[in-house]
C-alpha cells in the first residue's frame, strides 16, 4: 500500500499551485504545500513581447506566496526560465536555496554584490542526496537535458511521493557520462508515486529527441569546408554544445573565442567547476580574433534569438569591436527559434548575408538537438512511474492537453488533472482536482533600473512609441498664478503635418483658458496645475485628432 493510500482523514491535503510555466513556456515556478510545510520549485523568468516597451524581464507575481511560509526554494537546473527570478523571490523564502553545484554557480553570478548572508543560503546538493524540509523529504534524481547538473525531484510528503521531472530528455550517450537515473526512478514507481508533474514541451514531436552528440557530424562538415571564421550562436548555457565545438576546434587546429558577456561568464563558470574542458592553447580572447587568420578561428557567441544587444546582432551589422564578418565566414544558429522571435532572427540572418557570410541553421543542417524529451521519452517516464495522479507541466495548453491524452493511453489507471497557472490543485481523501484559483499574474522588470514596471509606466511608454511626446512649457507668477508669457510647446516623435500643426497653434490659447478657469489655489500649486494642464491637453488631442501623445507639462514659476 502506498503512503497516499494509507493517509487518513487526519492527514492535511496536499496543494500544488503553479505560478508560471503551466499553460505557457518559461517563467517556471510552483508552490508545493502540505500542512505547515511549503516549498517553492524553481523561480524562472520569461522574455517580454515586443509591445512591453522597455521591459527586460517578466517574472511571476509573488503575491500568492503571502499565504504560505516558504521553507525553501528547490531548483531543478540552471536555465533562465528556472532561475532567472531567484534574486527577486528570495525575500519571500525563509530558508535555504537547494541546487546542484553548476545551477547554484549560475545563480550566484546573477546575485551580484548581495551580502554574504544571502549567498550562505545557497546549499549545494548532488543526485541521490536527500534533504529534509519540514514535513517533506526531497530527493534529487539525475536527468539529462541540454546542460550539466540537471535533476528531477522526488518529494516525500505526508500525502505520498510527488515526482517533478524538471526539464529532461533521455540521452543514452550523454557527453559527461551522467545518464538518467532509471534505476531509482523505477524503484519510486514500484513503491508508489502519488503525483507526477512532467515536462510537456516536446510532446508534439514523435519519436526521441536524440543525443547531444548527434550534432557532431554536421559540425564536422562545417569545420571541414569552412574557408573563413566559424561563428556559432547558441544559448549561453549550452555547455555541452560548447564542449563539442571546443573539441572540434582542437581537432581542426582552430582557436576558440567566447564572444558576449553570457558566453564568457558561463564558460568561465563551467571551466572552474570542471564541466567544460579546454585544452591549453586553444582558447583566445575576443580581442585577439583579428590577430589570427580567419580560417584558424571559431567564435562562440550569444544572440541566437536575434536579441538587439547580443554579440551576434552587433557582429551582423559590423558594429562589434573585435569580430568582423567576411565573405568566406560561416555563421551557425545552433539553437531553436523561440516562438515570437522569428522576425528578429530573420533580420539578423539578412544582415549576416549582406556581409557575405554563409548562414547555417537547423532548417538546413542538423546543428541543434532539443534538450526536451519527445513523445516516446515522455511515454517511458510515465510507464516507469505509473503515478496515481498526473499533472502535465511546462508547455502551452495544447501541449498539456496532448500529454494528458498520451498519459491516458500509457497509464489507464492514472487520473489526469489538467491545470494552468493560478490553479490550486488539491489532493485529499476525495482524490485530486483543481479546487480553487489564486491570483497568478506577471511582474514586469526594467533591468536598467532594477525595478518593477507598473501599468502606468507601460501605458506611458506605449503612448510615447505610438504618438510621441508633447511638452507644454508654461511660465506663471509665483504669487498670482497668472500667465506671464505665451506658452511654448515642444514635441518629440509627434507627427507634424498640416492638421497637427494647426492643433499645436491652438495650444497656447487653450493653456491660457485652462489657467483662467483654474482657482488661485490651483494656479499657485505647481503639482495641481500641472495635472490640470495634462488632463486638458490629452482631452484636446483625443477629441480633435484621436491621437494620444504623452503630455509632460513643465511649470516655471517667476
Amino acid at each position: 500500500m502506498s503512503p497516499a493510500d494509507s493517509a487518513g482523514t487526519d492527514t492535511p491535503p496536499l496543494e500544488i499551485i503553479p505560478l508560471g510555466g503551466v499553460g505557457e513556456f518559461g517563467m517556471n515556478m510552483m508552490v508545493i504545500a502540505c500542512g505547515e510545510t511549503a516549498i517553492l520549485v524553481d523561480a524562472g523568468v520569461t522574455f517580454p513581447e515586443p509591445e512591453l516597451l522597455g521591459v527586460d524581464l517578466v517574472i511571476p507575481d509573488f503575491r500568492p506566496l503571502e499565504r504560505f511560509t516558504i521553507a525553501a526554494l528547490v531548483l531543478t537546473h540552471g536555465h533562465e526560465d528556472h532561475i532567472g527570478a531567484v534574486k527577486h523571490v528570495l525575500p519571500h523564502v525563509k530558508g535555504p536555496v537547494y541546487g546542484t553545484p553548476f545551477t547554484l554557480a549560475l545563480v550566484e553570478n546573477k546575485l551580484g554584490d548581495v551580502g554574504n548572508d544571502v549567498k550562505e543560503r545557497l546549499v549545494r546538493v548532488k543526485p541521490r542526496q536527500r534533504v529534509t524540509i519540514g514535513a517533506f523529504v526531497v530527493e534529487f534524481l539525475r536527468v539529462t537535458h541540454s546542460m550539466p547538473d540537471c535533476v528531477a525531484l522526488a518529494i516525500d510528503t505526508p500525502r505520498g511521493v510527488v515526482v517533478h521531472t524538471g526539464d529532461f530528455k533521455i540521452d543514452q550517450t550523454p557527453l559527461d557520462g551522467e545518464a538518467v537515473d532509471f534505476h531509482r526512478i523505477a524503484q519510486l514507481g514500484a513503491a508508489g508515486v502519488h503525483v507526477l508533474l512532467a515536462d510537456s514541451t516536446n510532446i508534439e514531436r514523435r519519436g526521441f529527441s536524440g543525443s547531444e552528440l548527434e550534432v557532431v557530424d554536421a559540425f564536422e562538415e562545417i569545420f571541414t569546408s569552412a574557408k573563413g571564421k566559424i561563428v556559432v550562436a547558441m544559448f549561453a548555457s549550452s555547455i555541452y554544445r560548447m564542449q563539442i565545438l571546443v573539441d572540434l576546434a582542437a581537432q581542426f587546429d582552430r582557436q576558440v573565442a567566447f564572444v558576449g558577456r553570457g558566453a564568457v561568464d558561463n564558460s568561465e563558470t563551467a571551466q572552474r567547476l570542471g564541466y567544460l574542458r579546454i585544452p591549453a592553447g586553444v582558447q583566445i580572447r575576443d580581442s585577439e580574433v583579428r590577430g589570427y587568420p580567419a580560417q584558424d578561428v571559431v567564435c562562440i557567441c550569444t544572440g541566437s534569438q536575434g536579441e538587439p544587444q547580443a554579440a551576434l546582432s552587433r557582429i551582423a551589422i559590423d558594429d562589434h569591436r573585435h569580430v568582423k564578418l567576411a565573405d568566406d565566414d560561416v555563421v551557425v544558429f545552433s539553437a531553436r527559434e523561440i516562438p515570437g522571435n522569428e522576425k528578429a532572427i530573420g533580420r539578423v540572418m539578412n544582415h549576416i548575408a549582406r556581409r557575405g557570410a554563409d548562414v547555417v541553421h537547423e532548417g538546413t543542417r542538423h546543428v541543434h538537438v532539443s534538450g526536451h524529451g519527445s513523445e516516446e521519452e515522455l511515454k517511458l517516464m510515465l510507464s516507469l512511474i505509473k503515478p496515481r495522479f498526473f499533472v502535465p507541466i511546462h508547455g502551452e495548453y495544447r501541449q498539456l492537453s496532448r500529454h494528458a491524452r498520451v498519459a491516458a493511453r500509457v497509464c489507464p489507471a492514472t487520473k489526469v488533472v489538467l491545470a494552468e497557472n493560478g490553479d490550486l490543485i488539491r489532493f485529499d481523501d476525495e482524490g485530486g482536482r483543481v479546487a480553487d484559483r489564486v491570483q497568478a499574474g506577471r511582474t514586469l522588470i526594467d533591468g536598467t533600473r532594477s525595478g518593477e514596471v507598473g501599468d502606468e509606466v507601460l501605458r506611458d511608454r506605449r503612448h510615447l512609441a505610438g504618438d510621441g511626446l508633447v511638452v507644454p512649457v508654461v511660465v506663471i507668477g509665483r504669487q498670482s498664478g497668472t500667465l506671464e508669457e505665451t506658452p511654448d510647446v515642444i514635441t518629440r516623435g509627434f507627427v507634424l503635418d498640416a492638421r497637427t500643426e494647426a492643433l499645436l497653434k491652438e495650444i497656447p490659447s487653450l493653456l491660457a483658458a485652462t489657467l483662467e478657469t483654474a482657482s488661485v489655489e490651483e494656479r499657485t500649486d505647481p503639482g495641481l496645475i500641472k495635472e490640470r494642464i495634462r488632463v486638458d491637453l490629452q482631452r484636446f488631442f483625443r477629441k480633435r485628432s484621436g491621437l494620444r501623445p504623452l503630455v509632460l507639462p513643465v511649470i516655471m514659476e517667476i
